[in-house]
């Protein structure tokens, strides 16, 4: 049996996809190991998938909220968020060579983890890519200014990578380019939604987005008897920009006034502190994690920050969205949404009020038979791509494994 490992860091919205990932290769005959933050390991068992601990045992959207919170502009707060995560990840390196010795397969998630060390263990890998704008276009003729632009990012890029490289007493790399795979690099994302750049290498494969097709689950009576009770409520889910230290009644207030104004029914998740001294009105109910796969089926729409995982889960399952969008990656995910027509357009993190909130509910309800419409007929072309058996039938194919 091929044994293969995969490590990530964040929060849930990047865990969940390799979770997904880890269970059709299971299903496929490989063992399977996963290495994220101990605090997911009772998310990541729950799924079935051989969990290992990396780096130090917090609560990483605890932590992540305390920074964010330390900052009132969202571009910084992101920034710092992320060198924070960088450097669990290069603390983390020496656990990761342990768990990457004696596998036969190291798939470098789009945290970037584990591909010095499985070049240094001479182990094959396999990237994955996220955010299509990281990849190259090898294929272009640059121009001399790009080029010198080009130069420059690959070289900022490249900075973590180099990092770890130099805990080995390697030498450093012009371009994270340089420690990937030169077999395959798995985009999952739907061909419905994103056209394959021509100036990409053959190595670059859309392979359709990856969920659980089967997932299943029971919602609580309250729940329950709140989805059954009335017309489809709006889901809010802002992601780890919801997750505080501190209350945000303000924010929140907004929010729930728009809803209130404009007579919608709503499912909250997030604001936990706040909601602690929160009277919330008899229309909306509070909620912890719940599968996307569940929840966004019984939604009217979804306002959601558009991270990776909410903006792919509102096109698979075909719910219309109200994008608020706080930094640039978020922003592109936006843009594909608002491309199919499957959302208003998004709201600025930095412009958020209540009237904006207001007039995209307003927006949506003056244009909802068609974007939901457009929205069910994405999710069935979806649907068809099958994404995780793609992603494990690919990777058999280029490391000719039968």
């Amino acid at each position: 049996m091929k044994k293969i490992a995969m490590f990530t860091m964040g929060t849930r919205g990047d865990v969940q996809p390799y979770i997904y990932f880890s269970k059709g290769l299971m299903k496929a005959g490989y063992d399977v190991t996963l290495g994220t933050h101990p605090c997911w390991r009772g998310l990541v068992e729950s799924f079935g998938v051989h969990f290992e601990p990396v780096g130090t045992d917090i609560d990483i959207e605890e932590e992540t909220s305390i920074i964010r919170g330390r900052s009132k502009n969202a571009v910084m707060s992101i920034l710092k968020t992320m060198n924070f995560i960088m450097k669990i990840i290069e603390g983390s390196s020496k656990e990761v060579y342990e768990i990457c010795k004696g596998k036969d397969l190291i798939i470098v998630t789009h945290s970037q983890m584990g591909a010095v060390e499985a070049g240094i263990l001479g182990i094959p890998k396999v990237n994955v890519t996220l955010q299509t704008e990281m990849i190259g276009e090898k294929l272009r003729k640059q121009k001399f200014t790009e080029k010198i632009i080009g130069d420059f990012i690959s070289k900022q890029a490249a900075k973590p990578t180099n990092k770890i490289r130099k805990l080995y007493g390697l030498k450093p790399v012009k371009s994270a380019d340089e420690e990937m795979s030169d077999k395959l690099n798995l985009i999952p994302v739907s061909k419905f939604v994103l056209d394959r750049n021509p100036y990409w290498e053959s190595k670059n494969v859309i392979c359709g987005y990856w969920y659980d097709e089967n997932e299943e689950y029971t919602p609580d009576d309250k729940l329950k008897s709140f989805i059954e009770s009335g017309e489809k409520p709006i889901i809010l889910a802002l992601g780890a920009m919801s997750f505080e230290t501190a209350a945000d009644k303000a924010r929140l207030d907004m929010f729930v006034n728009a809803f209130r104004k404009t007579g919608q029914r709503a499912v909250i998740q997030g604001f936990k502190k706040t909601l602690e001294n929160y009277n919330l009105p008899d229309t909306m109910i509070a909620v912890g994690s719940i599968p996307h796969s569940w929840l966004f089926r019984h939604a009217k729409c979804v306002i959601h920050h558009c991270g990776f995982g909410t903006a792919s889960a509102a096109m698979i399952y075909g719910v219309p969205s109200i994008p608020v969008p706080h930094v640039l990656d978020q922003l592109g995910f936006a843009m594909q949404l608002e491309k199919k027509n499957v959302a208003t357009k998004h709201i600025k993190a930095k412009e958020l009020s209540e009237q904006a909130i207001i007039e995209a509910i307003e927006e949506l309800n003056s244009t909802y038979s068609v974007k939901k419409r457009n929205a069910e007929m994405l999710s069935e072309k979806i649907s068809t791509e099958h994404g995780v058996e793609t992603a494990v039938r690919l990777i058999e194919e280029k490391m000719e494994w039968n």
